[in-house]
């Protein structure tokens, strides 16, 4: 499926959120953001309000759009969600598995172990567990997930030091083991630990 160019900008946006290179509070021009992506603005306006939606960005009347705040109180209530949603995800989506979703989130993890930048690992990290989430077949819910995992790489990325490097998570091996063996109770257990540690 061919990217759009609404997609190309709110992906790079969202990354660029994500990672804090484009922090807490920071303007997000359309015109600006037009001129970078040599675009018109109705797709600068298309990608805004998606991130409006995923609650990356706040558009305040006769001020624009600007990055929402990050709120250090909230990581607490993120991880817990994500806890609650991905084992629901988990247990909805481990009998509907098939070997090419497997197949999916082992490349994932291993594009994950060898990322070589943080912001690499992150879209990896992500890319894993929807692989192993998706065959739940619950947008409603994979929605939900997105936003909590999104939110809380924002808090990684702001506690994170100038210069660390990826890591292998031997977490992701561990749970993908538990799923190929179709013991979710396991991969429950190992997926809560999981969020727990790097949330």
């Amino acid at each position: 499926m061919q990217e759009t160019t609404v997609d190309r900008i709110y992906h790079a946006l969202l990354e660029r959120i994500v990672t804090g290179d484009l922090e807490a509070g920071a303007p997000l021009r359309q015109d600006h953001i037009a001129r970078e992506y040599e675009t018109s603005h109705v797709p600068v306006r298309e990608a805004l309000l998606r991130l409006e939606a995923r609650g990356l960005a706040i558009s305040i009347r006769h001020k624009g759009t600007r990055v929402t705040d990050l709120e250090p109180t909230e990581i607490r209530e993120v991880i817990e969600m994500r806890i609650a949603l991905e084992t629901l995800a988990l247990t909805h989506a481990l009998p509907q598995l098939t070997k090419t979703d497997l197949a999916r989130a082992t490349a994932a993890r291993d594009a994950c172990d060898a990322a070589e930048t943080m912001a690499e690992w992150d879209r990896q990290d992500r890319l894993f567990h929807m692989s192993l989430l998706s065959p739940c077949a619950m947008p409603r819910l994979l929605s939900s997930i997105e936003d909590l995992h999104i939110s809380a790489s924002r808090h990684v990325f702001a506690r994170l030091p100038e210069r660390r490097q990826p890591r292998q998570d031997a977490d992701h091996a561990d749970l993908l083991a538990a799923v190929a063996r179709d013991d979710l109770s396991e991969a429950c257990s190992i997926l809560r630990r999981h969020l727990r540690r790097v949330g």
